[in-house]
């Protein structure tokens, strides 16, 4: 039970800590000073206990003089609970003599948890099913919302009030075996920080920090209430339903506050992809100045959602320099503390909160409770030792009258005398509304809980216990830490259908209520539930709105828009903007071949290789493609030329074989000038495999025909040049030798093997590195260029070298024969061929090297058509002319020369 030593040093760690929790301002200091104290406290209480070991009794110096409630019973249960809501700086000194109340200003809410809580053991003890034969009992404490008398409310209940403590009588069951409380969390932090030293279990109905979750901190806290890690995603997913992304927040200067804070700031973004646009802290005082610059961020900043994670005290505070800004258009969400509270609900603050959206405990039913309080009389607890001061106070309240003598203390005594007799159904009070039953609901599970653990843990057979050995807990010798032990497996389900059971961190299975501030038109307010959340095993968080009920306090009458920037559509992505929350960005377009197609990108995602962006940027859509094409007019013409070439060389072919008799066809081998009219009818055919979509056959196909095609040509002129040569050097005397190299078998022969080389030089190539098809896209990025790669750069400059090396050869060859007499005129014809078939090749090259894509194509189907012509014309053009034209020239003599003049 510790010594008076442990009693005296609890005091003075009171005092000092509610010295100190005066002169600040900030919580957060508080709660470093907090820790300070629970420190000090385990160093006291040790040393009491070394110190009790010296001595066979402990004696009780003093006693806390508190304001309470008491029932006896086999096992006793506390609760604290905040009666008065004001307390002046209380005397926590030990005294014999009893002191005067420290606080006042009744709080009717707080007085009917506390009788929730005597309802429901009466209710539990008149159960047969639920611990029979164990009766149990309560003694429970007013915190007068105050630290230290709370502290010291839960010391009392735990250390209980003997006078003497002897070691005979310091076993058994302790004075209590749980607590239900504290409201405030604040207050639950210090109180369950002692109290899980010795492992008392502290059920709250009421304490939402997040930082009671801690297990390491807190092994023995429970609670029915969510935390506010969970009212934070509650508040959370309203947002995001309604697509606000800027909010401001305001909180109020205590842990419930600050945790809250910490818990926006790193879930907001990434659950609902919101931000704040500010949070701000209400002062605890009034304080003007403050008041008014938080009002003024309020309404400069374009944050139309306002959420206000505090208590109804600090919002009237704030709600008057609201009013006296006129600050209206701005939505309201509000935490469970002021959900409820009717002092905002007025007509005059309508204009402001109406259709504020809140977070509220889940209401429940408790079938008998109001029945329970009608029948609440003064005279009914005489046996309360600290003079019956609750139930007095909430008659006086109730009737506006005062007892005679008022009891001791009492500050707020007024009006008649009061009788004990008066009836409470016949005043108008919300005392006696059972209908919206939330925070007593916790308090009926709390107890319930309690209980059910107590059950669990009598019904243990000897033997098969969890304890050591297999123990079990007996009635006469139980341990706070063994209720602990079964709380955490405790699992039942209400009246009300609700299933209660607590997980690893001691928190019940959340659901809130979302509440609905409707203003009617005759002024009053109305605050109706629109739907709820709730986190479940299976589906996860889950939030439920009846959108078609929620009342919006605009003229729209639709939710409002809150957002730092607007939606990017596709077809853009958000960029910040620089030292402004992630919300607040800047919509810019995705470049070329890059598409968004969701609001609100982050990201531009590149297009597929043969995609390109659309003109919007949202989606992809192949890419044009280019090449040579017979359909676009450069294509048409080339055809056209192409088509035009061959068939004048059907038609020279056809005027020849005609007049295959005739001189000048005969003149200098017929057999080649019709083997170069072939070659050239293939020439001009060759270009057209360059035009249309390229394909592998066509790819390897075009080069090859070209090459041959060429050499063929050329290999005729050179034969023929020689020929002419060979001819003119055997008129010469001793020349005749000559003309053996040069007949017709070896002039077939010497084309065949020029040829030859060349188709060798192709199929070298093929084999090698053949030419394929490739999609070149360095040219135009949003289109496709289809052109042959020619696999090697080698093999297409040897092929290309060789044709030219038989025409420079050619060309000079005929150059040497251009002054030979009339009769061998026509190496002058060669050379003029020759000259325009070196021209038009020297100047494809650096043409075709800086032509792109399908021009460079064209520039090679070009050459062809140029040096294909030219050779056809300069050849053959002289000889049509005098075939067709000038017939009388078209005789042997003429062509020797030895005609007469015309």
């Amino acid at each position: 039970m510790g010594s008076c030593k442990s009693i005296k040093c609890v005091d003075i760690v009171i005092r000092l800590h509610s010295e100190k929790e005066m002169s600040q301002s900030k919580v957060m200091r508080a709660s470093l000073d907090t820790s300070l104290l629970f420190l000090m406290l385990y160093f006291c209480f040790s040393s009491s206990v070394s110190s009790s070991l010296y001595s066979s009794s402990c004696q009780l110096k003093g006693q806390f003089h508190l304001n309470g409630m008491h029932k006896t019973g086999d096992v006793i249960l506390g609760g604290l609970f905040t009666v008065n809501f004001i307390s002046t700086d209380p005397d926590l000194s030990f005294t014999s003599e009893p002191q005067k109340s420290d606080c006042y200003g009744f709080n009717i809410i707080g007085f009917r948890l506390a009788q929730t809580m005597a309802f429901t053991i009466d209710e539990i003890n008149r159960n047969s099913k639920l611990l029979p034969n164990v009766t149990l009992g309560y003694s429970l404490y007013d915190n007068c919302a105050h630290l230290g008398i709370g502290f010291r409310g839960a010391l009392t209940l735990v250390s209980g009030q003997e006078e003497q403590v002897t070691l005979q009588n310091c076993v058994g069951t302790p004075p209590v075996l749980g607590i239900v409380g504290d409201s405030s969390s604040t207050r639950t932090i210090a109180i369950s920080t002692v109290l899980g030293l010795y492992r008392v279990p502290l059920v709250s109905y009421f304490a939402t920090c997040s930082c009671l979750s801690d297990r390491k901190k807190f092994p023995s806290f429970f609670r029915t209430i969510p935390s506010d890690a969970f009212q934070v995603n509650a508040m959370i997913q309203i947002l995001k339903h309604f697509g606000w992304t800027w909010a401001g927040l305001l909180i109020s200067d205590s842990d419930y506050g600050f945790h809250a804070a910490r818990s926006f700031h790193s879930d907001l973004g990434p659950a609902g992809g919101g931000c704040l646009a500010y949070t701000e802290i209400l002062p605890r005082g009034d304080d003007p100045a403050e008041l008014r610059r938080i009002v003024d961020v309020m309404r400069k900043s374009t944050a139309r959602i306002v959420i206000a994670f505090a208590n109804s005290f600090l919002m009237i505070n704030l709600m008057k320099e609201v009013v006296r800004q006129n600050v209206t258009g701005l939505q309201w969400i509000a935490s469970e503390s002021w959900t409820s509270a009717d002092v905002l609900q007025t007509p005059h603050l309508m204009p402001y909160l109406g259709g504020t959206l809140g977070i509220a405990i889940h209401r429940g039913e408790i079938p008998g409770f109001r029945d329970f309080l009608l029948q609440i009389r003064p005279d009914l607890h005489h046996n309360n030792t600290d003079g019956n001061s609750m139930v007095n106070q909430f008659w006086e309240h109730t009737f506006q009258c005062r007892f005679a003598p008022p009891p001791a203390g009492w500050v707020e005594a007024a009006g008649e005398l009061c009788t004990g007799q008066e009836v409470i159904k016949n005043v108008e009070t919300d005392f006696l509304d059972d209908s919206d039953l939330r925070p007593e609901y916790n308090v009926y599970k709390a107890l319930y809980a309690l209980a059910y653990a107590l059950d669990d843990m009598l019904q243990c057979e000897p033997g098969r216990g969890p304890f050591s050995n297999n123990t079990c807990a007996h009635l006469q010798r139980m341990e706070p830490w063994q209720i602990v032990h079964y709380l955490e497996k405790v699992n039942f389900t209400t009246t009300f259908g609700d299933r209660v059971s607590f997980d690893e961190n001691g928190d019940a299975l959340p659901v809130y209520d979302i509440m609905n501030w409707v203003w009617l038109p005759d002024g009053r307010t109305k605050v109706q539930r629109v739907g709820e959340v709730k986190r479940s095993a299976f589906k996860g968080e889950e939030l439920t709105l009846d959108e078609d009920k929620i009342f919006w306090n605009f003229e729209s009458k639709q939710p409002p828009r809150s957002v730092c920037s607007e939606s990017c559509p596709p077809g853009t992505r958000m960029a910040r903007k620089k030292g402004e929350p992630e919300c607040c960005f800047d919509c810019v377009p995705c470049s070329e071949g890059k598409i968004s197609n969701t609001t609100d990108s982050m990201e531009c995602t590149s297009c597929p290789e043969d995609f390109w962006s659309s003109p919007q940027r949202d989606h992809c859509v192949p890419k044009k493609t280019d090449f040579l094409s017979y359909h676009e007019p450069l294509g048409i013409c080339l055809t056209t030329t192409s088509l035009l070439g061959t068939c004048i060389c059907v038609v020279v072919l056809g005027i020849f074989i005609h007049h295959r008799s005739t001189p000048i066809v005969r003149a200098n081998n017929s057999e080649l000038s019709f083997l170069l009219l072939v070659s050239l009818k293939f020439c001009f055919l060759c270009s057209l495999l360059f035009i249309g979509r390229p394909r592998l056959w066509t790819c390897q196909l075009r080069h090859a025909a070209f090459g041959i095609s060429f050499v063929l040509c050329v290999s005729c002129i050179l034969v023929k040049t020689m020929v002419v040569l060979a001819v003119f050097r055997a008129s010469k005397p001793g020349g005749e030798s000559s003309l053996k190299w040069f007949g017709a078998v070896q002039q077939r022969v010497t084309v065949l093997v020029l040829t030859s080389v060349q188709a060798a030089i192709c199929i070298v190539w093929l084999v090698s590195a053949s030419p394929v098809p490739h999609k070149n896209t360095q040219y135009h990025s949003d289109k496709i260029v289809y052109e042959c790669a020619v696999g090697s750069t080698v093999g297409f400059a040897v092929l290309l070298g060789y044709i030219g090396l038989l025409a420079v050869l050619s060309c000079l060859l005929a150059f040497l024969a251009r002054n030979l007499p009339d009769s061998f005129n026509e190496a002058k014809l060669i050379t003029f061929s020759m000259l325009i078939f070196c021209a038009v090749w020297v100047a494809f090259v650096p043409a075709y090297i800086s032509s792109p894509g399908k021009y460079a194509d064209a520039v090679e189907v070009f050459a062809i058509l140029a040096s294909s012509f030219g050779i056809l014309v300069a050849l053959f053009g002289p000889k049509c002319y005098i075939i067709l034209l000038r017939p009388e020239r078209n005789t042997k003599n003429a062509i020797m020369g030895r005609g007469t003049n015309s």
